[in-house]
């Protein structure tokens, strides 16, 4: 049998009951029918909380109250009103069961990861970019679409002007080549350059390795989107503006 008091809190507390419920119904089965003032005193709570955990422990039927000139005296029920409690707990949990289960076997977002290998690979990622018609977000670019791929570059500038797709590009290069007329430019020094570029664009994270050959993964996954667009928007506001942007600004 458990006399800890500190456990037997704990324990009411993962059987429904919050701390100030469970200290209430400790101390009203300690001292037995008593005000709400004289419960706060004991229970060491303010009295508007101790009103509020007598409200719900009323409602969870654990306690109950007769009224004695015109003032509320409160006493615990027989604890074992806590085992017919968990077994209506128990009871409502199975009556919703078939909805719940219901609706874990709901069709749920897809998230897909893909891997590329070779020049053909990475050419997939970037059409897939384009068939996406999202604006596209990339960082760790140092120009290697243009020295790798210089013919398919063209193309794929091409398709991002012609369907009015902006560009926003973090590069740790000063002199890198103009990409689409859409493209703003940010440059944060890097301490090394790295072959690895990521491009975010929709719930898509493209991920490219500019190693001979290369590799590239598209990760589709909203989630994982969107806190990488928020990676990158930091990484946005701490970079400087390139002199191919001030240049268009001007």
């Amino acid at each position: 049998m458990e006399t800890n008091p500190e456990k037997i809190r704990e324990t009411l507390k993962r059987v429904g009951l919050n701390g100030n419920e469970a200290k209430v119904y400790i101390t009203l089965l300690k001292i037995g029918s008593s005000k709400a003032g004289n419960i706060s005193k004991n229970s060491q709570i303010n009295r508007t909380t101790t009103y509020d955990a007598l409200k719900h422990l009323l409602n969870k039927g654990l306690i109950n109250y007769v009224v004695k000139e015109n003032r509320k005296w409160f006493e615990a029920n027989d604890p074992k009103r806590l085992l017919e409690y968990l077994k209506e707990k128990e009871e409502d949990v199975e009556n919703i069961l078939p909805a719940l289960n219901k609706m874990q076997s709901m069709p749920k977002e897809k998230h897909d990861i893909t891997l590329y290998y070779g020049y053909k690979g990475v050419k997939t990622v970037f059409m897939d970019i384009i068939r996406e018609g999202y604006d596209n977000d990339v960082f760790g670019d140092e120009g290697h679409l243009n020295d790798k791929l210089p013919g398919f570059s063209k193309f794929f500038i091409k398709q991002q002007d012609k369907n009015n797709r902006k560009t926003r590009l973090i590069t740790g290069v000063r002199d890198i080549k103009p990409y689409s007329k859409g493209t703003r430019y940010r440059y944060l020094p890097l301490k090394a350059l790295s072959p690895v570029a990521t491009n975010i664009y929709n719930d898509k994270i493209a991920i490219i390795i500019w190693t001979d050959p290369p590799e590239a993964i598209i990760i589709k996954n909203k989630e994982a989107a969107d806190s990488y667009k928020n990676y990158f928007e930091f990484l946005w506001k701490a970079g400087k503006k390139m002199d191919a942007e001030k240049d268009k600004a001007e």
